[in-house]
């Protein structure tokens, strides 16, 4: 089953009115956020209402994550373990940059019995994930990771690396296929990072479109007010998924049951588009039944 992910805001889980918020917001899902956006005294108090926000559910169809603070940090062991108590779909981990990483969330939600459904995302923000993003991709093969997908940071990565963030990402474009082609090889979703400066609505456009063209399967925000336009970016034109829905009718013909390639509107279709046309109808109709929730 296709799960839109067009839009995943990030909440801060140290502001009640904001996780209140969230249940009447259009994102196709949340991240409670205990790193970043969390001063270290009011980590406890997130922890707190992150788990309360949680178990009073209210969010529909909305894919919940938890952030949980980096493995280098005090924190984190806390943080799992409250997750992993609160059942979210999915915590995501800052900074994973080894396998070994992955393990070590792996054991702790292992030795609390967490909930097998609880998938695990990993931020991709440090040089040694991007080049190591295969092998962390790979990772996924064994059952006991969790491991759904990356989120990728372009923010952390630009602090590290020195590669300036400018308009068009050009720079980063090389690393960002590197980690789409690493998910895509084992079945992964991935999803770009945050765009800062959200007030520049045209900007924000622009890179959800590459991010769309690149492969991403949604974008992080950090502003409702990127909701909208993020969700109309990711969700195909009506004109392709009629398109689609006419390709699949042509092979589902009779006398099309047997060939690879068919002739369909003056262009040379074949069964490799069928496949691109269901996972576009797939998705069309998982995002119409999100709106209807």
């Amino acid at each position: 089953m296709i799960r839109p992910r067009r839009s995943l805001l990030f909440m801060p889980g140290s502001n009640a009115r904001a996780l209140e918020k969230a249940r009447n917001l259009s994102a196709d899902g949340f991240i409670l956020d205990l790193e970043d956006s969390v001063a270290p005294e009011a980590k406890a108090l997130a922890r707190d209402q992150i788990a309360q926000a949680v178990a009073a559910k209210g969010f529909g169809k909305r894919e919940i994550l938890i952030r949980v603070n980096a493995l280098d940090s005090p924190w984190w062991i806390d943080d799992v373990t409250m997750a992993g108590k609160a059942r979210p779909d999915g915590i995501l981990v800052p900074k994973v940059s080894s396998v070994k990483d992955l393990t070590a969330i792996a054991d702790r939600l292992s030795d609390i019995n967490a909930d097998i459904s609880i998938r695990v995302w990993a931020m991709i923000e440090t040089a040694r994930a991007v080049l190591h993003a295969e092998e962390l991709a790979a990772a996924s093969r064994d059952s006991e990771t969790r491991l759904a997908g990356f989120v990728f940071g372009p923010n952390d990565i630009s602090r590290e690396t020195r590669i300036r963030m400018q308009p068009g990402r050009a720079a980063m474009i090389p690393m960002i296929t590197h980690c789409i082609l690493a998910t895509r090889a084992h079945g992964l979703d991935i999803l770009d990072g945050p765009y800062s400066d959200f007030s520049n609505f045209n900007g924000f456009g622009q890179e959800c479109t590459q991010a769309r063209d690149l492969g991403f399967d949604g974008k992080t925000l950090i502003h409702p007010g990127q909701i909208e336009a993020c969700n109309a970016i990711f969700t195909p034109p009506a004109e392709e998924v009629a398109h689609a829905r006419k390709i699949i009718a042509a092979f589902d013909l009779p006398e099309n049951a047997s060939r690879g390639a068919i002739s369909l509107d003056g262009q040379m279709v074949e069964r490799l588009h069928a496949d691109m046309a269901r996972r576009t109808i797939a998705i069309a109709d998982a995002i119409a039944a999100m709106a209807h929730q």
